[in-house]
């Protein structure tokens, strides 16, 4: 999985690109599920725009830090193949706190 931060022009483009949506977007996420020169397996890449997470986060009433997290869990369960509507919000609810404490290298 790569991660890449981009401005709010570039993730325009690629939302108009891929979605058809000519506005700037929080996350995207391109699954490719295969393995790469390496033999390890590519689950594909996470897309964030930082300066709509900010936006997000002051309304949320939290940090650009926690925003991120959030949206990057949130790319990730899209990469596993999850979609809106179909136990996404579930299953985020259900594991985010489990892969903050390992993102955030808590062990208990």
């Amino acid at each position: 999985m790569v991660l890449t931060l981009v401005g709010p022009r570039a993730i325009r483009s690629l939302n108009r690109k891929y979605r058809h949506k000519d506005r700037p977007t929080d996350v995207l996420s391109f699954s490719l599920k295969e393995k790469g020169p390496d033999g390890k397996f590519y689950l594909g890449d996470i897309i964030i725009c930082p300066e709509v997470a900010r936006k997000q986060a002051h309304k949320q009433g939290h940090s650009l830090l926690r925003e991120i997290e959030i949206l990057t869990i949130h790319g990730f369960l899209h990469l596993l193949g999850f979609e809106h509507f179909k136990g996404m919000e579930e299953e985020e609810a259900r594991v985010r706190p489990r892969l903050l404490k390992n993102y955030r290298g808590d062990k208990s």
